[in-house]
């Protein structure tokens, strides 16, 4: 079974991310705007999983992130993304979830995707004109979330976990 780890912002959050992802992102249909902890990987145990991240979540107190501009994955994708700010708390809780599940194959960079398989032209225009747009957010994290991927590709939320608790 295919399994990954996120965090799903708040609603007023996700609709400003869908606004631009409706438009721009292959995946839109396939997961809410989510920023990803621990991508896919392979369990046959769900269950054991659920009561690792469990464990996690008890030792991680909840805490505030801030995304404040439109960053990309170029040259390597043409990603367009929210960055959000690392913070100590943030690292904190990735580097136990890696831990307990490994590390992934690429680096941490915390991001919500608006922007996704977009031909060369399409990113350029497109970055060019967010870069241009005023991103100012901040909310507090208090949950983490288990996904699992369905045949179809599609993501849904196994469990979702409190932060401190």
């Amino acid at each position: 079974m295919n399994l990954g780890i996120a965090i799903f912002p708040t609603l007023e959050l996700q609709e400003k991310i869908n606004s631009y992802r409706k438009r721009y992102d292959s995946h839109y249909t396939v997961i809410a705007p989510h920023m990803t902890l621990k991508s896919h990987f392979e369990a046959n145990d769900i269950d054991d999983v659920a009561q690792k991240i469990a464990d996690v979540a008890h030792q991680v107190s909840h805490f505030d992130i801030q995304i404040n501009k439109v960053s990309n994955f170029a040259p390597l994708k043409n990603v367009i993304y929210f960055k959000v700010e690392k913070n100590d708390e943030l690292s904190h809780l990735h580097s136990k979830l890696a831990e307990v599940f490994g590390e992934d194959p690429h680096p941490f960079v915390p991001h919500f995707t608006i922007a996704q398989d977009l031909t060369g032209q399409e990113f350029e225009d497109v970055f060019g004109q967010l870069q241009m747009t005023s991103v100012n957010y901040s909310e507090t994290i208090d949950k983490i979330s288990l996904c699992y991927q369905l045949e179809n590709g599609h993501w849904n939320v196994y469990e979702t976990f409190k932060l401190g608790q």
